[in-house]
């Protein structure tokens, strides 16, 4: 099983072959999705919402974030890795920005480090690019900054969304990005950014244009009860965790389990 790098990007953006990205949080789901063929595993700050009930991403901390990354990597065989930075461990200083990459690098096995902004962070970007650490971006709209846009707003309306929004991926490029995540983005839009860039764009609500897409596992296979517009149900992996867990009760409260093939003999 040949593990996928960071080079490999480009070349799929080169012959056409769409990349694909999953969100992962822990070591048996990171396995799971090695196994399908994902190529890039995201430990997205997105856990904050979806996996500790926070009631968005901003109160998340980097070391609440570090073992959770440590947990995909290791499930990681042949995927790559890709940790968020939480908001308030970049946006002070490069030097922080730094410290932070660092800190997730060494301590999760992540490949690489993805944080959100276009041409405000573009010092922090490629003072973490210089440092040796491969950065994915992340434009359009950004969750960490959700209280400043207004909410969740579709971004890249517009002649001056979308001059805005290339002129952000243009930074971030020159900056030493491999890739840009596109959020809630205007089709058109998305496909401009697309052509304007080297580097792959991987959509999340940013229509069939881009490079590649990403989706938070949880909404793709229907665990929980938020599904956005922009996704889709793979499978219906929630359902199944109540159905098998409601036969699981069933059967110790009825005396049927465990039964003699499950018990050992003295």
């Amino acid at each position: 099983m040949k593990k996928v790098r960071i080079h490999h990007f480009a070349e799929m953006k080169a012959r056409g072959e769409k990349i694909t990205m999953l969100t992962a949080y822990d070591y048996a789901t990171a396995k799971a999705f090695d196994a399908a063929g994902v190529d890039m595993l995201l430990v997205g700050d997105s856990m904050g919402d979806n996996v500790l009930g926070m009631d968005s991403t901003v109160p998340l901390e980097l070391d609440e974030m570090i073992p959770f990354a440590r947990a995909v990597a290791r499930g990681a065989d042949r995927a790559f890795v890709v940790a968020d930075l939480p908001f308030g461990t970049y946006e002070v200083s490069a030097e922080q920005a730094v410290a932070s990459s660092i800190r997730m690098m060494k301590l999760s096995g992540a490949q690489a480090i993805k944080f959100e902004g276009g041409r405000r962070i573009a010092a922090q970007v490629k003072a973490v690019t210089d440092a040796g650490i491969p950065f994915c971006g992340h434009l359009g709209f950004t969750p960490q900054s959700e209280n400043a846009l207004g909410g969740h707003r579709v971004q890249g309306r517009g002649e001056q969304g979308l001059q805005d929004l290339i002129a952000d991926a243009l930074a971030l490029q020159e900056a030493g990005a491999f890739a840009v995540v596109l959020e809630m983005v205007v089709d058109g839009a998305a496909r401009a950014v697309t052509e304007a860039l080297d580097i792959p764009t991987i959509g999340i609500g940013a229509g069939s244009g881009t490079d590649g897409q990403v989706l938070v596992w949880l909404d793709a296979l229907g665990v929980g009860d938020w599904h956005p517009k922009f996704s889709r149900q793979f499978a219906a992996v929630g359902q199944a965790m109540t159905d098998g867990a409601a036969r699981y009760v069933a059967a110790v409260k009825g005396e049927e389990f465990p039964a003699a093939e499950h018990t050992f003999d003295s």
